[in-house]
């Protein structure tokens, strides 16, 4: 194998593909990057069998050949080298050098044939979407996502496909994000979850055109992404997801509008005197036309006013501050509604002046 490429190209390509290699594993290929050379084409592949990336770069292909290198050290090195033009050659003995100006580099090579095969997903089914719509849905589903393993299926997203809707659910046992858009075309009726470290990659993936469509390929097991000359392949997860729909209220005994910055800001600086770093308390008073945030800790405590439109019961009921602020950041309007129903059912948040996204979040008991 012999080949030249441009730095910055290949700097690129490996920073974005060495992501999906293990950082540590008992197979030194699951570590590694392969690079195959054909034709005008350098690919980049790696893999830990849950999540594949591959990336394409233009490359003056001499000799076609390929090769896996370790991914930690190649990436450290390439990255290194953005200005120059590389030329990369592999030796009988799997010595990979790697020349630049008047100076060169070498790393050891593993065989490129027991580079694990990547599955292919042949499209059973798929659905098409505006590049700017995925890249919400994504953003604003993905931190609701539970980090634990007690319940396995609960650390991806569920996508839901209804002809010409998709609907994304995430909730970790405290709060549910989810969130609506249109599809470009029919898609059938179906639904997956995907893992969340996915989703993360295809959110760098993704631009914010509204010009530009998406398309996600689905097989039974594995989903698939092609965008700019990069693939993403992902397992998906299996289980059944929670029935989310039968814990959404439909009605509710209480709603506030308040301005949306006004609210962050005071969680924010209400939740810096909380009594527990982990609950992060704030209690929601809530009567006529005021909004008093309080919290209450060795420390001191804080008491915030914020001016609301109220329908319906006054309400006293906590929160933690945190659930509240991860969902403040990811909706896009000036004003928010919040429903309540008692001290003890959970509230749903939406923007103001759009239908499509709901956050669902439960209080915290209040006691005495």
């Amino acid at each position: 194998m012999k080949f030249v490429c441009d730095g910055l190209d290949l700097c690129d390509a490996v920073l974005k593909v060495v992501k999906a290699a293990s950082a540590k594993s008992t197979n030194p290929l699951l570590e590694g990057i392969k690079l195959e050379a054909y034709e005008d084409c350098l690919k980049l592949t790696a893999t830990d069998l849950e999540i594949s990336l591959e990336k394409k770069i233009r490359a003056d292909v001499k000799i076609a050949g390929a090769a896996v290198v370790t991914g930690k050290y190649f990436a450290d090195f390439v990255r290194k080298l953005t200005d120059e033009q590389i030329e990369l050659v592999l030796s009988d003995r799997r010595q990979l050098r790697i020349s630049y100006m008047d100076s060169e580099g070498f790393l050891q090579c593993l065989p490129a044939d027991d580079f694990p095969r990547i599955e292919r997903v042949e499209s059973e089914r798929s659905l098409s979407i505006v590049e700017k719509d995925l890249k919400d849905l994504i953003h604003k589903s993905i931190f609701a996502v539970a980090t634990d393993d007690s319940r396995p299926v609960l650390k991806g997203v569920l996508f839901e496909i209804d002809e010409y809707e998709l609907t994304a659910v995430a909730l970790d046992g405290f709060r549910i994000s989810c969130i609506k858009k249109g599809l470009e075309s029919n898609a059938g009726k179906f639904s997956i979850v995907i893992p969340a470290r996915a989703l993360g990659e295809m959110l760098k993936m993704i631009s914010d055109s509204e010009d530009t469509v998406a398309t996600v390929k689905v097989s039974k097991n594995y989903l698939m992404l092609e965008l700019s000359h990069t693939t993403l392949i992902s397992r998906l997860i299996e289980g059944e997801f929670i029935k989310y729909r039968q814990i959404i209220p439909q009605e509710f005994t209480s709603e506030i509008t308040v301005k949306k910055d006004l609210l962050a800001d005071g969680i924010e600086r209400a939740a810096v005197l909380s009594n527990n770093p982990k609950n992060n308390l704030v209690k929601f008073d809530i009567r006529e036309k005021l909004l008093t945030l309080t919290s209450n800790s060795e420390i001191g405590n804080i008491k915030e006013n914020i001016a609301v439109a109220l329908k319906g019961k006054d309400i006293l009921i906590a929160f933690n501050a945190r659930y509240f602020t991860e969902a403040l950041k990811v909706i896009n309007d000036d004003y928010v509604r919040i429903s309540f129903n008692s001290p003890v059912a959970p509230c749903v948040m939406k923007a103001a002046n759009a239908d499509d996204s709901l956050f669902l979040i439960l209080p915290v008991r209040l006691v005495g």
